[in-house]
Order: structure tokens, then sequence, then C-alpha cells
């Protein structure tokens, strides 16, 4: 099943300046499947199987992402799409609605493509990439704003599975995931825009990925960053312990006018941030397709300003500039 949706891929950019990445991206995924599943990779494809066939009759991009509705399938059918998708979980982006399941994810991932949806280029015709697009959601979000290819890539193999699940509904050409990481890209200096949301505090070295951003862009192409930032000038950065609100893999947390700089430093010019926002435990939280701790348990419960290690609780701006 892997094999088929990378095959579409391939085809789908066999005739566009993406085409070199076909010197490398096959044998990468051909390793992948071979070496780096997921052990419960085979039973997801088997569940995945399962999903009904299905013909939406409304589909909305637009303003969330919503497809097919609840009487387009018997009750029966309902149920069935509902246990299926639940067994993916946990459902960490979104929310996304199918034929009436409505999927509350973790993250209400809407909110923040509002904040940044009025401050982008126009998507309509450009290649984007999404890095570390998780299961998709802003993706469809992008594909609804008349984008002519969205590929995302994100190394995580339930990610895959989710995303390919609600393709099943709505299987588009012009959208793509791939399982790897940022570091495995080559230089391709072929997309119009590049999204990086929620990805820059987790490397080790902020510098050289964004360095790997800039070179997936075209000359003036643009790149939307979204990250945790700290309150400070240029020379404010907080490196958290070993854990920052409890994850392990938070490194670099750089206030806006530090991140500006390492970015003009990395070749970014017309660098501007169009948003700063506190996330709040609405915007984040358990749910019934999430069921595990989330914003609430991270936070400091007498005094939800700081996370439960004393650090500031989340912040997270949105930077927007142009490959130079």
């Amino acid at each position: 099943m892997p094999q088929q949706w990378f095959q579409q891929f391939y085809a789908r950019i066999s005739m566009t300046p993406l085409s070199h990445w076909l010197d490398t991206l096959p044998a990468q995924l051909t390793h992948w499947q071979k070496h780096d599943v997921h052990g419960e990779f085979a039973k997801w494809q088997r569940l995945l199987a399962k999903l009904p066939s299905t013909t939406p009759s409304h589909i909305n991009l637009t303003d969330s992402v919503t497809i097919g509705l609840e009487q387009d399938i018997e009750p029966y059918t309902q149920k069935q799409i509902k246990g299926l998708l639940q067994q993916f979980m946990p459902w960490r982006k979104g929310p996304y609605s199918i034929h009436g399941v409505e999927i509350d994810t973790e993250w209400r991932s809407d909110w923040k493509w509002q904040r940044l949806c009025n401050h982008i280029s126009p998507l309509q015709g450009r290649t984007v990439l999404d890095v570390g697009c998780g299961s998709g959601y802003h993706m469809w979000r992008m594909l609804g704003d008349e984008a002519d290819l969205v590929v995302g890539i994100d190394p995580t193999d339930l990610f895959l599975i989710q995303f390919q699940a609600i393709k099943h509904f709505h299987p588009h050409d012009d959208i793509h995931l791939l399982p790897v990481g940022i570091e495995q890209m080559p230089d391709l200096q072929a997309f119009d825009t590049v999204f990086s949301m929620g990805v820059l505090y987790h490397r080790k070295s902020p510098i050289d990925f964004l360095l790997k951003l800039k070179q997936q862009l075209k000359r003036g192409g643009e790149l939307i960053l979204e990250t945790l930032v700290v309150n400070g000038d240029e020379t404010t950065v907080l490196m958290a312990g070993e854990r920052y609100a409890q994850m392990r893999n938070v490194w670099y947390l750089p206030s806006v006018k530090a991140l500006t700089v390492w970015m003009s430093r990395c070749g970014f010019s017309n660098i501007r941030c169009v948003d700063i926002s506190y996330t709040s435990t609405d915007e984040q939280r358990a749910t019934e397709w999430m069921p595990n701790q989330s914003l609430q348990d991270f936070l400091d419960p007498d005094d939800p300003s700081l996370t439960i290690e004393g650090y500031p609780a989340p912040q997270r701006a949105v930077l927007i500039a142009e490959r130079s």
C-alpha cells in the first residue's frame, strides 16, 4: 500500500521542478519500508484497508476539513468509520469531520491557521512544503486555498496512516505526505512556500534547520515559521533543562527579536512577526480522540503562567520571511 502512495507522488512530480527529487527519494522510501516502519504499521494498514468507500456529497477545505455529510451514508457505515479511525489514536492535530464523524483532536489547529492565513501570500497555484506536518491538517487547508501541489514531510508513521485515512475519503492527486525528515531532503530550491510549524524548538541545531528550510525554497519564496518563543531582546534565548512542559525534546526558545537575527543571518529577508499568542487549555487539551495528558497537566497548578518545571508557559509566534 505505501508503495502505491509513493508511486502516485513520483508520477505527480515527474514533470515538475521537483523532478530531481526522484534521484534520491525512492531509495530513501524503500529503505524506510524495509527497516524503519513502526511495529504496528502492518496492523494499521490492515485497518486502513477496511475503511468503506463512500461518495461525499459535500467537501469543505476552505473553512474546515469537512469531507462528506452524515446523510451520505448509513448509520452502520458511520459507526464503522468512527471505530476504525479510533484505532489510529491519538489524534493530535485537527479537527476533521468525516461523514459526521467529528474527530476532536488534541489541538485546535484551525485556530492556528486562522491566526496566520490572512498574512501569507496567496497559495493559489503555488507548490507548497509543510515540514513536520503531523497528520496533515494544515495541508488540507492549503489545498483548500488552491495550492497547486501540497507536500508534507513527517517521519512519524502514525501520522502517515492518519493522513491516508483522511485521504481515503478524498483521494486528491495534489496532496501527499512522505515519511521523511528535513535532514533527508536534498537542496530542492523548488517550493514557492515552505511552512514549518511547531518544529524549530525540537531541533538541536536551529541554525542548520533554518538553512535547510531555506534550501527548499525558490529565490523569493516565502517561509512561514511558527515556534515557541520567550520574551526578551536580541540576545534572549532559553535553553530548557531535561524537560519543558514535560516534553523531553525541547532545545532552544528564542525571543522574537533573537529569532529575527537568526533568520537574517541565514539569508532570509523581509522578516516580520505577524502573531504572538499564549497557548490556552482550550486550544490544546485532552479529548475523546486524544485521552492522554495535555497542556493543563503541564502547567503549574498554582501559577498557569509557568510550566510545571518553572519556565514561562508556552507562547508561540508566527514569523514570515522571504528567501533572499
